[in-house]
């Protein structure tokens, strides 16, 4: 026999938990990413990817160097959780869905994701596996109201390498909702990585992220080698 375990995430100023359902994530939603990973940041349809539910390091710590790769990568971003669904819907309808917002880090595994690129296979090892989002406490709308603007930020021991505003993303996180809403029917619990400001790049074992978006909260990771022996 065998417990399953589904990551919850903390709400703030509350003892309840979220149970996360499924997480979604737009790639390319800023126009400097889309440039610095050499595409063109035109308004086209959102590129989407998925990370199974396990991914969840809920409110960050320790994060394990993940296997098969020699080249992981930050992206921070907003992170909205939804606790409501529906199918086919009206920016306005999917905008009602919203009930909390949090700091994540996209963790990636960017030297399979190019291979994948570059042979046109899907991303799945360069983005879903063990850990690769950490998620801070979920800040309800109730209480912060629906961010629009506001400074994304991400250092590396210190040193800054992310920062840009939630203000610029090229598909708002209403639209962004939209348009995922006519591929899957969105369900309570789902939680949607909006997309990273440029200056993604690398981490190894002993680094610390520190990040977050002002007026929701910080997030802090640390980056560990994986056991021996």
């Amino acid at each position: 026999m065998f417990t399953l375990r589904y990551p919850h995430l903390a709400i703030a100023g509350s003892d309840e938990r979220f149970p996360v359902h499924r997480i979604y994530c737009v790639g390319q939603n800023y126009a400097a990413h889309a440039r610095e990973m050499g595409n063109d940041p035109e308004r086209e349809a959102p590129v989407w990817f998925t990370k199974v539910p396990d991914s969840v390091v809920p409110g960050g710590g320790r994060v394990v160097y993940p296997p098969g790769t020699s080249d992981l990568h930050h992206e921070v971003e907003l992170v909205v959780a939804l606790s409501a669904g529906g199918a086919d819907l009206s920016p306005t309808a999917a905008h009602a869905l919203i009930h909390a917002y949090a700091v994540g880090i996209d963790l990636t595994r960017r030297d399979l994701q190019a291979a994948a690129k570059k042979a046109g296979r899907p991303w799945d090892t360069a983005k879903s596996f063990e850990q690769a989002a950490p998620v801070s406490a979920l800040h309800r709308a109730a209480d912060i109201g629906h961010p629009a603007s506001g400074r994304i930020w991400l250092s590396v021991n210190g040193e800054s390498r992310q920062e840009g505003d939630i203000g610029d993303l090229i598909w708002p996180v209403a639209e962004a909702l939209s348009a995922l809403s006519r591929l899957f029917t969105l369900a309570p619990g789902d939680l949607l990585f909006t997309g990273t400001p440029s200056g993604v790049g690398p981490v190894v074992a002993g680094d610390r992220i520190t990040c977050g978006i002002d007026g929701i909260d910080e997030l802090q990771v640390d980056i560990v080698a994986p056991a021996t022996g």
